[in-house]
């Protein structure tokens, strides 16, 4: 067996810590090196990774010589500046967790980034490779004859706690519309295989966060909207966000309809917050209702349960992994999931945002 594939993880949190449980599944990989800042993280950290390094600063991390891939999870407001740090000391694979950036000011840093990197970018964008998602995308042209209509709708709870509370604020998480939904506009490109050309979108802060006060001041989160996309190819698609809906059977529907039928994945939430009174958590599935023969068919998508255990995301993150070290090890020649891909999403989520405060039909053409 060859040497082990080790990684460089930079960010500890909420979301660093299900990548360190995931990786420790993963067939002949090990965490070679850590920076975290924060002490709390680090101790939980150390308990997934317990022979990791644990460093002082980025450029330490850096100095560690058998690392082969890196892992960027910190605050998202921190994703572009680490990016240039590594190209000007250490290039090397990345998986950086999305948002790619967070404000239209970034644009250029990160076209700068784009074009003078030498190593392969991986921008992790989950919701792809979550198993009834993945079985939608492989079954939607099929089903549908050609998508014209696409709805995601995640009915989810709020935003959970997180180190220093960076999640709070749009200036620090990109708001609610990318910091959260980033993934599902992603979906509605890869769906469609298409490109957005206008935005429009109404939301707000009606339930949550209304009392919380932090040394940045009053939370701005939005907790609640509707945007809808038109895309070059013809089709439309909508997200409908709820972040105060978490008593509901499916946290994410995902429903693509056309001229032959339609089809729908309907995914749960994480199996910790799911009340332990009713039993099982639900299974995931996907429904698929042809015109001609008229009736709906139903199919179980199971996740495996030590997947589910590693994770909130449905065992999205285990299998993103398996494909990214398939690019460190050099067996598949470029990443699934590109810089285009994270800048795209990101765009059309600030897209939507503009949308809701500005009270205006947004065209991608002004932001791209």
């Amino acid at each position: 067996m060859s040497d082990p594939i080790t990684y460089g993880i930079i960010g500890c949190g909420m979301m660093g810590q299900e990548h360190l449980r995931n990786i420790a599944l993963l067939d002949n990989t090990r965490v070679g090196a850590i920076y975290e800042p924060n002490p709390a993280m680090r101790e939980i950290s150390a308990q997934f990774a317990p022979d990791a390094i644990f460093t002082d600063s980025i450029e330490d991390l850096m100095k560690i010589g058998d690392l082969d891939c890196l892992l960027i999870a910190s605050p998202n407001f921190r994703h572009l500046e680490q990016l240039e740090l590594l190209a000007r000391t250490r290039p090397l694979p990345v998986l950086v967790e999305k948002p790619l950036f967070t404000s239209l000011d970034d644009r250029a840093r990160l076209a700068a980034f784009e074009a003078t990197y030498p190593a392969p970018v991986w921008v992790a964008m989950e919701y792809r490779y979550m198993p009834p998602i993945a079985t939608f995308l492989r079954d939607a042209v099929d089903a549908t004859g050609g998508i014209k209509m696409l709805t995601v709708r995640e009915h989810r709870f709020p935003f959970l706690e997180k180190v220093d509370d960076w999640n709070r604020f749009d200036a620090k998480s990109g708001g609610t519309f990318v910091e959260k939904c980033c993934h599902f506009f992603d979906l509605m490109r890869l769906t469609l295989g298409s490109e957005p050309v206008r935005v429009m979108a109404s939301g707000g802060q009606d339930a949550n966060h209304l009392d919380e006060r932090y040394s940045d001041g009053v939370p701005d989160i939005l907790d609640n909207g509707y945007v809808i996309v038109d895309f070059s190819c013809g089709a439309r698609a909508m997200l409908e966000l709820c972040m105060f809906a978490e008593g509901a059977e499916y946290q994410e529907e995902v429903t693509a309809i056309g001229p032959k039928g339609k089809i729908e994945a309907f995914v749960p939430g994480p199996g910790r917050f799911w009340p332990e009174h009713l039993g099982a958590a639900p299974v995931p599935k996907v429904v698929t209702s042809l015109r001609e023969p008229r009736g709906p068919v139903e199919i179980e998508v199971p996740v495996d349960p030590d997947l589910l255990e590693a994770g909130d995301h449905n065992g999205s993150t285990f299998y993103q992994h398996r494909k990214f070290l398939e690019l460190v090890r050099g067996t598949r020649p470029t990443p699934e999931v590109t810089l285009k891909d994270g800048r795209m999403a990101v765009l059309m989520g600030l897209a939507a945002q503009i949308s809701i405060k500005e009270h205006r039909v947004v065209e991608m053409s002004e932001l791209l």
